[in-house]
């Protein structure tokens, strides 16, 4: 008898858990250069868990939780740099000295669409889901198991279709501000954004509606601040800069895909 279990992706019956991880570590982890997370402490669980993207609200993908290992020393940490892709200049400086248990991970699958979920307060490491969130990730992980096969690299991400009728909105020259703060400043066309979606000027008063925004390599859920007139979730946006290598004096282009649906890219300035 022929053996094809390796052909075959057994499906997921429960993602019950989850851990909010930085970019870039979690870019990294769901483009399968990274199976180490180095964090502080061990842990008991096993098996299935949410990769959370920090910052932005959703669930980006599931790994598998196989192993913790011993705390590593500097030396040793250098040595795996392959597994944990931490610069060998910062475990060298101490800034990452508490981080050093590896968890290992395995069969990393990125979700087509992330899922939101409701951050509770308290939770510290592990985030429990609730039901309708994990129900969703499998749901969708569970419906077509070809495309969750690991990934080897950014790329093949399965691309986010495009929309018809996409008109430009507006256009904003970026400053070096913009870029170390990470945010993206919409005055010019705050007005065309929908009424629905505009909140206060802090989180208290969030719009009560959110629009989603295309960056490139992920979508992420907003509302907008009208007080400081631009996206008040800004986590992404930090990513958005480093992919696309932006410069100040480069311009953002904001795009409308479909209602309460948009597109940011960016347009290089020659130099």
């Amino acid at each position: 008898m022929t053996n094809d279990s390796n052909s075959r992706i057994e499906p997921i019956l429960s993602v019950d858990k989850a851990l909010v991880i930085a970019d870039p570590w979690i870019s990294l982890i769901l483009s399968g250069q990274k199976d180490w997370e180095m964090r502080s402490t061990s842990a008991s669980h096993r098996g299935w868990f949410g990769l959370i993207w920090k910052g932005l609200g959703a669930v980006y993908g599931v790994a598998r939780l196989v192993d913790v290992k011993p705390p590593q020393s500097p030396e040793q940490m250098i040595e795996t740099v392959e597994r944990h892709r931490i610069p060998e200049e910062m475990i060298r400086s101490g800034k990452v000295a508490a981080w050093n248990t590896p968890w290992v991970l395995a069969d990393v699958r990125r979700l087509t669409t992330p899922v939101r979920y409701r951050h509770k307060n308290g939770a510290v490491t592990w985030v429990n889901l609730e039901d309708d969130v994990s129900e969703a990730i499998v749901r969708q992980l569970n419906a077509a198991p070809a495309l969750q096969a690991p990934l080897t690299s950014l790329a093949a991400a399965p691309a986010v279709a495009e929309k018809r009728d996409v008109k430009v909105i507006g256009e904003v020259e970026i400053t070096q501000g913009n870029i170390d703060h990470h945010h993206i400043y919409l005055r010019g066309f705050f007005d065309r954004f929908p009424a629905d979606s505009v909140g206060g000027s802090n989180r208290t008063a969030k719009a009560p509606r959110e629009i989603s925004v295309d960056w490139g390599q992920d979508i992420v859920w907003t509302d907008l601040d009208s007080s400081k007139k631009f996206f008040r979730a800004r986590g992404w946006i930090g990513s958005f800069f480093r992919f696309s290598e932006a410069k100040a004096g480069d311009v953002v282009i904001v795009e409308e895909t479909a209602s309460y649906q948009y597109r940011v890219r960016l347009l290089k300035r020659d130099r």
